[in-house]
């Protein structure tokens, strides 16, 4: 045989078998990717053995607390964090994640000090003022943005989420399932962040806990009004009976009016809102790749009062402009 026409043919052959397995393995990896994403965390976690005591644990152990022994001020502020972090989906405690948020800051105010003193600046009030600016902005400020923009997007997802819930709820109802087996149904076929919610209302109620307070809490958590119909409705209908299924379906068809309504909202107020995070986030962009850049742009002036007291005054109403900008954009729909 012509040694060309055997060489092709050697060709052709691990061309062949590099296509088929490349093909089986691209083909294995996605089947296991998609598995891997349809499963939510507290499935994920038993699917690896861990006992259903420690996944409850687990899952409820970063739930929002009430802080009631701080002051009135305080304590929403605290709730409104801890809700934010909640939220975000970061695995970490409450506790753990500010401690980790202020060894930030002060390291980075105690690693600015050191490096202007290694380059010859003088320590005064000035320039402790700009370090300290300085490591809060970087250390806390552009922390807490990144955890507020993911807590944002896990709520968007959960409103997004939640009328498929209902959907799937209200077949499994007409189907002749009871509420806590349509429940459970839940648990195993929504991805997170619903999956894995629905899956502790199961385990609270299997523990002990009345279903519409596993309920009521869980939209305490997320703080949405369409879960909070949707408890009041099984709240209602286990005293006064009547057709669960068509109340939810009714209650999913408003929900997905309102969203819809909700974003037209949103696609006219969307330059309001983008003004809104530009005047929120240039300042502190400006002045944090200004003073890695450039220190001298500051430091030069650090000791003259009218910078220091200028500075106070624009933190002031840099603050107060960023509460103003909060309140005009926070539409409800």
């Amino acid at each position: 045989m012509n040694p060309e026409i055997i060489r092709i043919l050697i060709l052709l052959t691990v061309f062949a078998v590099v296509f088929l397995v490349s093909t089986q393995l691209i083909g294995g990896m996605s089947q296991r990717q998609a598995q891997k994403s349809a499963i939510n965390k507290r499935m994920e976690m038993i699917g690896r053995g861990i006992d259903r005591d420690e996944v409850l644990g687990e899952l409820i152990k970063r739930r929002p607390k009430t802080f009631d022994y701080l002051p009135e001020m305080a304590r929403k502020w605290a709730v409104s964090f801890q809700r934010m972090t909640f939220m975000s989906g970061i695995q970490m405690s409450f506790g753990r994640i500010v401690t980790l948020l202020a060894i930030a800051a002060i390291a980075l105010f105690v690693g600015t000090l050191v490096i202007l003193l290694l380059i010859g600046t003088t320590l005064t009030f000035g320039t402790i003022q700009i370090a300290l600016i300085f490591a809060v902005a970087l250390g806390l400020f552009v922390p807490i943005l990144i955890i507020q923009k993911m807590a944002q997007n896990r709520r968007k997802l959960m409103e997004n989420q939640f009328p498929v819930a209902l959907d799937i709820f209200v077949r499994a109802l007409r189907t002749g399932h009871p509420v806590a087996s349509a429940i459970d149904l839940l648990t195993t076929e929504m991805e997170d962040p619903i999956g894995s919610e629905f899956g502790l209302v199961s385990d609270e109620v299997a523990y002990g806990t009345e279903l519409v307070d596993a309920l009521s809490s869980m939209a305490d958590r997320w703080d949405l009004d369409d879960m909070r119909m949707f408890v009041v409705s099984l709240s209602l209908q286990s005293q006064t009976g009547g057709n669960l299924a068509e109340i939810l379906e009714n209650i999913s068809k408003v929900i997905r009016d309102r969203a819809q309504m909700f974003m037209k909202v949103r696609a006219l107020s969307s330059e309001g809102r983008m003004t809104g995070w530009m005047l929120t986030v240039l300042p502190v962009f400006a002045f944090v790749t200004t003073f890695l850049g450039s220190p001298s742009f500051y430091l030069n002036v650090a000791d003259d009062p009218i910078f220091i007291y200028g500075a106070i005054g624009l933190l002031i109403l840099y603050v107060i402009g960023v509460l103003t900008i909060r309140r005009m954009v926070d539409l409800k729909v």
